[in-house]
């Protein structure tokens, strides 16, 4: 008997997920919500020893790029989207019940409104085990320990209250037994409070997901309302490319002879190795830390070609990828950072350095409000996501500045930020932050 071809493939980065679903017997499957880089779903069709028959969206991203466009191109394949996303691409339309078949495997669209308008959760029945649902790919719609965010769409009201509906009319009404593959995990700005696991059950969710607890519309609305993430600056950029003309495989950036008078730079190295010489005036993300994508999309204008200092070839190469990923196609290139010869040095401090010498310096705090239980004394608290464009009154760019997050990983950011910003001599809070215990009580 065919057994069913499933595999769940995630992109940290992001925290997104695609799938691989098919039928061994026929030897045949199709993928759901590809993301740009298309090379692990390649590869895992290989490893299946499948062909690609179809691709199919739940909804119209906006925090990626999809891979629809790359597959159809390449491989010839139909692209299955929801009837009311207004796709201006070639297209099979899927409404709510219209189903697609590979042997013994069926995939049935679910109409699930809140997230998008156009949203679908697929309903995956291996027919040689039963002729109900043993899977549903939800998208972004219930997570594992979460649910979407309502407001990337439509007013965040609006959007909530759909969701709301569409958890207790449709999905809920399904057996507890029901294996849950979401859109996301952790890592994502599509929820706020979603776990890492990458699947779960119906039934459990039903038990102990704080947001499908008993409550009416009204409670609902206000929880998935309150907290949310900023919305990323390209949100509309990427849903208007997504539903737009096919998006081809980009190409990868070149290595520059030297390095452009008038072009920004973004140094994606580790913040061990950008602090003790960043290229004067560039911007600074590492690429190793999850949320890259994310981070130097509130940066960077999608627009400027922008040339990537990095370690080596591989290390820009997964910076172009991910940005890329996000809509920033137009890379200039990239240089080495061994190579740079105008550089700002931003020395770190350790926590026990930064507590022996805060009655020295003036402090920037570039943590979020909600994660404010206990500020920090004395210093001004402007969010990361807000550190390049905010007022800087009150703080003098002369005066020795220091530099803390909650722990640690965004503190050379927000440094690389004031440093572009004209202050002269920033330190990082490195080895600790905020959520060190010593602080807490600050």
């Amino acid at each position: 008997m065919a057994a069913m071809i499933f595999e769940q493939l995630i992109y940290s980065d992001l925290g997104c997920a695609a799938y691989v679903i098919g039928c061994q017997g026929t030897g045949e499957a199709v993928v759901v919500d590809p993301a740009l880089d298309t090379r692990p779903l390649e590869r895992a069709l290989e490893h299946h020893r499948a062909r690609l028959v179809g691709v199919i969206e739940t909804h119209t991203h906006a925090d990626h790029i999809s891979g629809h466009g790359i597959l159809a191109l390449e491989l010839g394949v139909p692209v299955y989207v929801s009837a009311l996303a207004g796709a201006d691409h070639p297209h099979t339309p899927l409404a709510d019940g219209d189903s697609i078949r590979t042997g013994n495997i069926e995939i049935v669209a679910m109409h699930t409104p809140g997230h998008r308008p156009e949203h679908l959760a697929l309903q995956v029945i291996d027919h040689t085990r039963a002729d109900e649902p043993w899977l549903l790919l939800t998208g972004d719609s219930l997570f594992v320990g979460d649910v979407a965010r309502p407001d990337l769409a439509v007013a965040g009201e609006e959007g909530a209250a759909g969701l709301y509906r569409t958890l207790h009319e449709r999905i809920l009404q399904l057996p507890d037994g029901v294996e849950v593959f979401p859109g996301h995990v952790a890592g994502s700005l599509c929820g706020k409070g979603m776990s890492a696991k990458p699947s779960t059950t119906l039934g459990f969710e039903r038990r102990f997901n704080d947001m499908l607890q008993p409550m009416g519309e009204e409670a609902f609305v206000a929880a998935a309302n309150a907290g949310l993430a900023p919305k990323p600056p390209n949100l509309a950029r990427i849903v208007d490319t997504n539903r737009g003309p096919f998006v081809a495989r980009p190409r990868p950036p070149e290595r520059l002879a030297g390095l452009p008078d008038d072009a920004p730079l973004l140094d994606v190295r580790s913040t061990a190795d950008a602090v003790h010489g960043l290229a004067r005036g560039a911007w600074h993300v590492p690429v190793a830390q999850t949320g890259f994508g994310t981070r130097a999309g509130f940066l960077l204008d999608p627009d400027d070609p922008v040339v990537l200092i990095a370690d080596d070839e591989a290390q820009a190469l997964q910076a172009a990828r991910q940005l890329q990923a996000i809509g920033h196609f137009t890379q200039r290139g990239w240089f080495p950072a061994a190579e740079v010869r105008d550089l700002v040095q931003l020395p770190p401090l350790t926590l026990d350095e930064f507590l022996a010498e805060r009655g020295d310096l003036q402090i920037v705090d570039v943590r979020t409000e909600d994660e404010l239980p206990l500020p920090l004394d004395g210093a001004r608290q402007i969010p990361l996501h807000d550190l390049h464009l905010a007022g800087l009154e009150g703080l003098d760019p002369a005066h020795p500045t220091a530099v803390i997050c909650q722990s640690s990983q965004r503190a050379g950011i927000g440094a690389a930020i004031l440093a572009r910003r004209g202050f002269a001599d920033v330190r990082p809070v490195l080895g600790g932050g905020m959520g060190s215990a010593p602080l807490q009580t600050g």
